[in-house]
Parts: structure tokens; sequence; C-alpha cells
């Protein structure tokens, strides 16, 4: 018995010191949301009707304008309860598009939508938002307001007919065409920056013809549940896949190829739940840049881009690969980017956080992993709290996690770091990462923070960055 009571009592007693064991926490992995934001993502489908645009009327040549004919197909599909509009093989001329509601614009193999280098076949004005600013302005030549359900598909091309002799000129600078006695974006650009400042309402934000604010390619402006698949895009005005306060949006599949004046590639705007899966970008500035809005135009409505996805995508040209801003005002979080591939010499950044205190807005909880990179201009990873003109609205950039990024050839610097003593950029996490070639390994200036792991520059491991003023 006396045997009994001693076993029992100590039994007793390691269950008591098992109990009081604290809990081993388990590490933080960035990446266990991911799956749960996956998860909100869902393609649209679209109803078995098909309409074919030359039923209504429509030409393939490349000379007959077909804008009445495309409508009349899109608005007899929306009224039947949606569907498929088809563009078969051929070129069709073209001015501006605009989806409806449960409506799929499908080109197949072998078809090509050319769009008109006329502006006036951009008429009448739409609510846009132009370099993050609200305004009212040429139609996007695909564009749509407030709809739902709504596809843009097929193997075939959108051709913008953007060039030197047209609209590219326009932006002002001279190797795009421009010359003295053209029309310029300028004079608006700052008339609209100033009418931001004053609030002034959205009815009196009449641009358009004689202003030279390009379109841009596709846009959708408060729209949900959208599937961009397949599509080719060439020779855009301007941004190229411009989606703005939406919701629900997976672009896959799509090449982008476009080399003009801020010919960037994909650029959601305050938009929430979205996917870049699969995509190519050859563009003539950034490859996608995620954007909230500028200045009172983004911090009033006060909407950020959040949970966003981009992976499988490959990156040529561009000025970065991965940019978050200039124009985000409204802040951006939950930005998964994975499984990625960029080179070019002429690819400054392969991840990069721009903004300004004229701007503001809290950059947070971006993942950037498993991304290989034959070379660059610039810098791998930069972030610049500078960008332009300095106010009143002291940015923040915090949680930035990069994982298992190799650089065969790197450029002039490893990290970048540029911001304000008083926001400094904040807990970023380099890991598992190989950069070679670069000139300099850092050129920063404030952080806290900063954790090295695993990380090898130019053959030399690095535990942290060494401050060295901008």
């Amino acid at each position: 018995m006396k045997n009994y009571w001693i076993c029992l009592f100590i039994v007793f007693g390691l269950l008591q010191s098992s109990c009081q064991q604290p809990k081993e926490e388990k590490e933080f992995d960035p990446w266990d949301g991911l799956q749960s934001v996956l998860d909100q993502i869902v393609a649209p489908e679209f109803e078995d009707r098909e309409f074919l645009i030359g039923d209504f009327g429509a030409k393939e040549g490349g000379e007959f304008l077909n804008t009445e004919a495309i409508k009349n197909a899109i608005k007899a599909c929306n009224e039947a309860g949606g569907g498929k509009v088809i563009v078969p093989k051929g070129t069709y001329l073209t001015g501006a598009v605009h989806l409806l509601s449960n409506v799929n614009l499908h080109l197949e193999e072998g078809a090509t939508l050319l769009f008109s280098d006329n502006p006036e076949d951009y008429l009448p004005l739409v609510h846009s938002r132009w370099e993050g600013m609200e305004l009212m302005n040429y139609s996007p030549f695909i564009y749509a307001n407030g709809q739902e359900n709504i596809g843009l598909t097929g193997k075939g091309v959108l051709d913008g007919n953007s060039r030197i002799e047209n609209w590219w000129y326009w932006c002002g600078a001279r190797h795009y065409g421009w010359e003295e006695g053209k029309g310029t974006q300028t004079p608006a650009r700052k008339l609209l920056h100033q009418m931001v400042a004053d609030r002034v309402p959205l009815d009196e934000r009449i641009f358009g013809e004689g202003h030279f604010l390009r379109p841009q390619f596709v846009q959708f402006y408060e729209c949900k549940n959208i599937l961009i698949q397949d599509i080719t895009l060439l020779n855009s005005p301007m941004w190229n896949i411009h989606p703005i306060l939406s919701e629900n949006i997976t672009v896959e599949r799509v090449r982008v190829e476009t080399l003009g004046p801020n010919n960037d590639g994909c650029n959601p705007e305050a938009c929430k739940n979205v996917l870049i899966k699969d995509c190519y970008f050859d563009t003539g500035d950034d490859c996608i840049a995620i954007k909230s809005g500028r200045n009172e135009d983004g911090r009033d409505p006060g909407v950020a881009s959040e949970n966003i996805v981009i992976e499988g995508c490959t990156m040529k040209e561009g000025h970065g690969g991965v940019v978050i801003g200039s124009e985000i005002s409204g802040g951006a979080k939950n930005i998964f980017a994975q499984n990625l591939v960029m080179s070019s010499p002429n690819l400054d950044r392969v991840l990069r956080i721009k903004t300004s205190s004229k701007r503001g807005g809290t950059v947070e909880n971006v993942y950037m992993r498993n991304v290989k990179v034959g070379t660059y201009k610039e810098a791998a990873v930069r972030f610049n709290m500078f960008y332009e003109e300095e106010g009143d609205h002291i940015p923040t950039i915090r949680n930035i996690y990069v994982d298992n990024l190799e650089v065969e050839d790197g450029g002039k610097y490893a990290v970048m770091i540029n911001a304000y003593e008083s926001s400094p950029v904040e807990n970023f996490v380099m890991t598992n990462t190989t950069i070679n070639g670069v000139d300099q390994h850092f050129k920063t200036n404030h952080f806290k923070d900063v954790t090295f792991k695993n990380v090898k520059i130019n053959g030399e491991a690095s535990e942290g960055l060494v401050k060295t003023e901008e």
C-alpha cells in the first residue's frame, strides 16, 4: 500500500509539472495566410450562350469601325442573361468597348481587336482615375463601371495601336515623339493635381479633348468578379490592366508586350482579393504596380489594396518587377508574391515600395519568396519614402519578408532604404538569399528591426545592414 501511494504521488507530480510547462509557441510564418486569401478569389462563370459580333454587323479587315456592332452584341448578351461575345479570327477595328454584367468578351485564337488611333472614338467622357486621381476623361479602350461577372478571355490579341505618332507623344517626352507645337499632358496633369488638392467635385474635373491625358488600356471601375485570361495586350497608350476599387479579380496567363511611356503591366488600385498568375510582362514601366490613390483621392476614401497574390509570372523589361506605389495614399497590405522569374539589364528593381510624405499611406505585410533573377540595374529591394513631392503625411513601411531570392548578376546595390528618421522601415526580414554581382551591398539610412538570415551578397555572409546616408 505504501508503494502504491508513492507511485500515485510521483504520477501526480509529473502531471502537475507537465501542466505547468509553457506551451512552445509556433514560429511565425507569413505564408500561413496565403490559402485563406486564395479561397476568397473565385473566377466568375458565364452562361453557355454565344453572340458573334458578325451577327451584329461587325466586319473584319481593320478598316471598318466596329464599335457599334460590338456594343450591340454586348448589350444583347447582357439582356439575355449573359454569356460570351465572340470575336472570331480576323482583325476588327474598334473604338471604346464597354463591358456589362455577366458578359465575357472572348477573342478566338487569330482574332485581333485593333483600337482606333482617333481620340474621338473614346468619347463620351467617363469616370476614371488617372495616376490615382479622379476625373472625367477619354474612355479607356476596354472599360466597365459598376458591373459584376465580367470576362476578357481567349487567345486573341488586343492591339492598342499606340506609337510615337499618336498616343505616346502626349507624355511630352521627345524620345516618345513629342516636339514643339504638339500637345502634351503637362498642363492638364498640373491642373488635375490642383483640383485634387482643392477637392474640386468630380463633375467639374472635365478633361478629354485638348488635355492630352492618355486613356488606360483596360480599366474596370467599382466592379466585382472579374476574369482576364489568356489575352495578349500590345501597344498600350498608358497603363495596361487597371482595376479600381474592384473585388475578386483573376488575371491569368495574360501576355503584355508594350514599351511605351507609363506602360505598366497590371495595376490593381484600391482592390481586394486579386490573383495575378502565370503572366508575362515586357513593359515600358513597372510590370506590376499595386496602388490605392494619390493624395486626397486616396486618403479621403481610405481604401487599401489588400489580399493580392502574384505567382508564376515572368518579368522582362520594366522599371520594377513587383512594385507598391507610388500612388499609395490609401495603403496596401497582405501582398504575396512567389515563384517569379525576372531578368533584364533594363529592369531596375525586383521589389520596390515607393511613396512620399505628400502621399502617405501604410504599406505592410508584403511577402516575397522563390524569385530567380538573372540581372537587374539598380537594387534587388528598394524602399523609398521620398518619391516626388514631400508633404505632411509621413508614410509607414513595415513587415516586409523576402525569402529565397537568387540573383546571378545584380546591379548597383542589393538593398536600398531611404526613409524618414521618424518613420524608419520596420521589420524587414531577408532569409535564404543569394545576390551576386552587385557594386555595393547597401545604400540605406533609417530602419528598425532588420533581420538577415542565411544571406550571401557577392559570396559574403551578411547578417545586417550598414547605415549609410542616402
